[in-house]
């Protein structure tokens, strides 16, 4: 959730550049499992689409303005883009531009600031060229 929060923020800093959209996955620590020790809620293996769009809702009461959807209990979306347990994408016409590393280590949001800069400066010197 701390996470949830940072990128928050970057959500609201960034949205003349970027749509975000979260994807919550199936649960990396549900409490009839793998529990971690500073989870906020206790949620157990999701077992049905209902449990897990009951968990995304709770991610998205904690983040007011982010758009939060749940993958299939198949994890298509988790299987696609290797996101477990965390990840962070930019995809541009339908194509991954950025890619960072998978969490909780390779989980950056310093890194996507950067690349949202970067993008940023470049559209704003593509329109004075104009």
């Amino acid at each position: 959730m701390t996470r949830l929060k940072a990128f928050q923020r970057l959500v609201l800093q960034y949205a003349d550049v970027a749509d975000a959209l979260v994807i919550y996955i199936e649960e990396a620590h549900p409490s009839d499992g793998w529990v971690s020790s500073d989870a906020p809620y206790q949620i157990l293996k999701h077992r049905s689409l209902e449990e897990r769009l009951s968990a995304a809702r709770l991610m998205a009461r904690e983040a007011p303005g982010v758009a939060i959807v749940a993958d299939s209990m198949e994890n298509s979306c988790n299987s696609a883009y290797g996101a477990y347990f965390d990840r962070l994408y930019i995809v541009q016409d339908g194509k991954v531009v950025y890619q960072g590393g998978r969490g909780p280590e390779g989980y950056r949001i310093s890194e996507l600031r950067h690349w949202l800069d970067q993008y940023r400066t470049r559209l704003r010197d593509a329109v004075i060229r104009v």
